[in-house]
């Protein structure tokens, strides 16, 4: 499936968030209708993952003009103010490290074999702001599982495209570029940690992350690396980012934790984009019932 960059949609033909939401047109409806080109048949999942799908949307055009994408910029409107810089396409995926079949992955080969999914999941940022967002894409254990893991990889460290004459920001020394996160094995094998490659039933827009990012609704939004070049699995826990900018605010997990403040800042309440009160944040944001179990025995208030 060749990703490419959406046409602005108009606001008149947003899904309404009460449409979309409503599980039996949803399911019965956009299994008839959903197809992708040169993929495997679409699968809808039946997006009650921690009830998220109970809960109203986040408008379409909220979703894709506030944005952190430090890339193209620090303020939220960047993104989709500079997005059109960006070229999306060609893309190669590498995939190495601690791998059986590593190799460079044109980005229509590397999703071909897999089942597009759709879900709605919940990003919770680290600056006390949420949004619910209908995602599309595959899950990352299926990619990782087709490279082949060798028995002593325990983390995976992925990268950012470095394009500075594409990506404004990266022009600026705000960051060490390219971008880099990590996971452990087990969280990037999990069921809920998706490979994005689209939102709201388009493909993914360069501001948001374009043609693939990662999605990992249990932790907070900085751990969602965007616009992946590089997936390597290593030995050793990798230094994120923000861990090596910033070590007293940001650790290696960044699992949501209501009673875990940032220093500049308390994490036990949220807004969620498009409305003015503020919500108690939910523990693990909520898929506590999927991942607790992952972090048995782990002081989450010093591995944060």
């Amino acid at each position: 499936m060749l990703i490419g960059r959406p046409n602005p949609i108009p606001s008149s033909e947003i899904t309404p968030e009460s449409l979309y939401l409503n599980r039996r047109q949803f399911i019965g409806k956009g299994a008839k209708a959903l197809t992708v080109a040169a993929a495997a048949p679409a699968v809808l999942v039946a997006c009650d993952r921690a009830d998220a799908a109970q809960e109203e949307l986040t408008p379409h055009e909220l979703v894709t003009t506030y944005n952190n994408f430090y890339e193209f910029g620090v303020a939220k409107e960047d993104p989709s103010r500079l997005a059109h810089l960006f070229n999306p396409l060609p893309w190669t995926v590498k995939i190495d490290g601690l791998v059986e079949k590593p190799g460079d992955y044109a980005l229509e080969d590397f999703l071909k074999p897999h089942t597009v999914e759709d879900r709605v999941y919940r990003l919770r940022c680290v600056e006390a702001w949420s949004m619910v967002i209908p995602w599309r894409g595959i899950p990352l254990a299926a990619v990782l599982g087709r490279a082949g893991p060798s028995p002593s990889a325990k983390f995976v460290e992925f990268t950012t495209v470095h394009r500075p004459s594409e990506l404004p920001g990266q022009r600026r020394p705000v960051l060490d570029w390219p971008y880099v996160e990590g996971l452990r094995l087990d969280e990037a094998m999990h069921p809920l940690t998706l490979l994005a490659t689209g939102l709201y039933g388009k493909d993914l827009p360069n501001q948001n992350g374009a043609p693939l990012r990662l999605i990992v609704p249990w932790k907070y939004g900085f751990k969602s690396i965007k616009s992946i070049v590089r997936i390597r699995l290593t030995e050793r826990m990798p230094l994120n980012t923000w861990q090596l900018m910033q070590p007293n605010e940001y650790g290696f997990y960044a699992n949501v934790n209501p009673e875990v403040d940032h220093p500049r800042w308390s994490q036990a309440r949220e807004r969620r984009i498009g409305e003015f009160r503020r919500r108690p944040t939910l523990m693990f944001n909520g898929y506590g019932d999927q991942v607790a179990h992952l972090y048995d025995g782990l002081d989450l208030t010093r591995w944060f």
